[in-house]
């Protein structure tokens, strides 16, 4: 069990410095024009890029050159799901699949993550597996269990605010240890075990196995995702591996549902794709999706 959350023990450790706002130049207001305007063209491109993008096939924007445009259409094509109420999440095996060099998705993601637009986190699904979801997206995820737990009285939820302002706002890595955990929670009120409590039960966090005093940041509500994720990837696998020569047509292939999943097949592609599990081979009839060889 991770240690307590003893109030006294919190006034110990310095209280983190909080990110130095940016400074803005009022004599500079032409430039600063020029650059809000500059960057909201590319806004207005990108957004542009992405509504073309969403209806066509996969085997017509399978790859991207920017990785923030891939993980944008993925976003928008993340699959609904019925009586599961979750935002969307990008694997990052999928994000390797459309981005070529991977060097550079994980240069992008790190500065993506460091200036807040989105968060990475860890997977029980295996070893390399990390999902990736907006920060808008995750804190909205954890609105709704905020909410629905507020309507089954369930516990003090003025921790989810402290949360949200004081930990997820400061800490951008995928854990946290428990002590840091206290501390930064103390920077919203006086921190009790319940509360730790209730962030597990919520699923915004989980223990870590090998170590009880560090967690995972989660996500509410994956549950059945991760196990659509797990059943997707055996049943397409299966698939492949009992065909002749382990491989078919792509155009085909995106369009058969799974049993298994409520994934979509685009979704399983993607992932297998990026992970190395499968390949694509051009053809002159189109793409031709393989099973790897071991």
């Amino acid at each position: 069990m991770g240690g307590r959350c003893s109030y006294a023990s919190l006034k110990k450790g310095p209280k983190p410095s909080a990110p130095p706002e940016k400074l803005f130049l009022k004599e500079a207001v032409p430039n600063e024009a020029l650059i809000i305007d500059s960057s909201n063209s590319k806004k207005r491109r990108r957004d542009e890029e992405i509504e073309d993008e969403e209806a066509l096939t996969l085997e017509d924007n399978l790859t991207f050159s920017d990785t923030l445009v891939a993980l944008r259409v993925m976003r928008s094509q993340f699959p609904r799901i019925d009586k599961v109420s979750i935002q969307p999440i990008i694997l990052q095996s999928q994000i390797y699949s459309s981005v070529n060099d991977r060097t550079q998705v994980d240069r992008e993601l790190e500065s993506l993550r460091r200036e807040k637009v989105l968060r990475v986190f860890k997977l029980n699904t295996g070893q390399y597996d990390h999902a990736i979801m907006f920060l808008d997206d995750y804190l909205n995820q954890i609105e709704r269990v905020e909410k629905r737990m507020e309507e089954k009285k369930q516990g003090d939820l003025e921790v989810f605010k402290w949360f949200k302002t004081s930990v997820i706002d400061s800490k951008l890595d995928p854990s946290i240890g428990h002590q840091e955990l206290c501390e930064l929670l103390a920077l919203g009120g006086k921190v009790k075990d319940e509360h730790i409590s209730l962030l597990i039960n919520a699923g915004v966090l989980t223990r870590q196995l090998i170590d009880p005093d560090m967690y995972w940041f989660a996500i509410p509500n994956i549950g059945s995702v991760l196990k659509g994720l797990s059943q997707g990837r055996k049943e397409l696998l299966s698939f492949l591996n009992r065909r002749r020569y382990k491989e078919m047509m792509l155009a085909p292939l995106e369009k058969k549902r799974l049993r298994l999943s409520p994934l979509d097949m685009r979704f399983h592609l993607r992932d297998l794709i990026g992970s190395g599990h499968l390949k694509t081979i051009h053809t002159p009839t189109g793409l031709v999706v393989r099973v790897s060889k071991d």
